[in-house]
């Protein structure tokens, strides 16, 4: 299984959680689109915790079966597709979400997130 991990499934997981370490162990490799690094990162600026949760990052990311998946000009198109059908359908979503999507769109990824509003796009698998 090749998934793309949402960043509340990266917390989930770096906090412990059963449901979220069993399936990344299962993961035959695991995405890390890069808005997700962005996010996390972000977070850990306005923590108190921020030198230690990027530790304990930059450790995940140094594993061989992580990979960071970065936006190029192809994810843009698949962008584009993804907000307008999201539009079409009057079911927005974040714009950082949208990136995430399109990023595994195409890449084929199975994306794993606790966010309910990527079941508006039924072309991305998801696990939850």
């Amino acid at each position: 299984m090749r998934v793309a991990l949402d960043t509340n499934r990266y917390v989930d997981f770096a906090k412990g959680d059963d449901v979220a370490v069993s399936a990344l162990r299962r993961a035959r490799e695991i995405f890390v689109p890069l808005i997700v690094l962005a996010e996390l990162r972000a977070g850990f600026a306005c923590g108190s915790r921020g030198a230690d949760n990027e530790r304990s990052l930059v450790r995940f990311l140094n594993t061989p079966r992580v990979h960071v998946v970065y936006p190029d000009d192809n994810t843009s198109h698949h962008y584009a597709r993804v907000f307008l059908q999201l539009r079409q359908q009057g079911t927005p979503i974040p714009t950082n979400d949208i990136w995430i999507a399109a990023l595994a769109i195409q890449h084929e990824l199975i994306l794993f997130t606790r966010d309910q509003h990527f079941e508006h796009l039924a072309q991305i698998p998801i696990l939850n």
